[in-house]
């Protein structure tokens, strides 16, 4: 479990309204809209599952296809991959 440390931070009315206000909307806590706003603007490196998993994304290789049998059977197909 990763620790957490309590800060406080300084925030203008108008970008502290503009967080409630999407905090409200998507039915979130205030310091999950932040957490998530600043995680996007640290630089992430992903790991190599991640990488490999996005390089086959963007090479554009065709995934197989879920059906209704394999959603029933899902470990079968989990394990037959």
């Amino acid at each position: 479990m990763e620790t957490r440390k309590r800060t406080t931070i300084s925030l203008p009315d108008f970008l502290l309204g503009s967080l409630k206000a999407e905090a409200k909307r998507k039915n979130r806590s205030l310091n999950s809209i932040v957490e998530e706003k600043l995680m996007e603007t640290v630089e992430f490196e992903p790991n190599e599952e991640t990488l490999e998993a996005m390089r086959e994304c963007e090479s554009g290789m065709v995934m197989e296809e879920l059906t209704p049998y394999n959603i029933e059977h899902l470990e079968e197909y989990i394990n037959g991959l």
